[in-house]
């Protein structure tokens, strides 16, 4: 299969909208394989890099944001 890439970075996009707290939320949720809206109608390895991203992305606030 063929990883949609715009559709992961709008995912990622949309997702850190939502703010620290609710990124880490949604980490733990795709991670839990539970359903977030904006990652609706990705396959399972675009979920993978989505959370990937989401991770590489917040690594830059460590400290400064807690998960969960």
């Amino acid at each position: 299969m063929v990883l949609d890439h715009r559709r992961v970075d709008q995912c990622v996009e949309q997702v850190c909208q939502k703010g620290c707290r609710a990124v880490w939320s949604d980490i733990d949720a795709l991670e839990a394989g539970r359903f977030v809206p904006e990652a609706k109608g990705l396959s399972a390895s675009e979920i993978r890099l989505v959370v990937r991203e989401l991770k590489a992305i917040m690594s830059v606030y460590e400290g400064s944001c807690v998960a969960g």
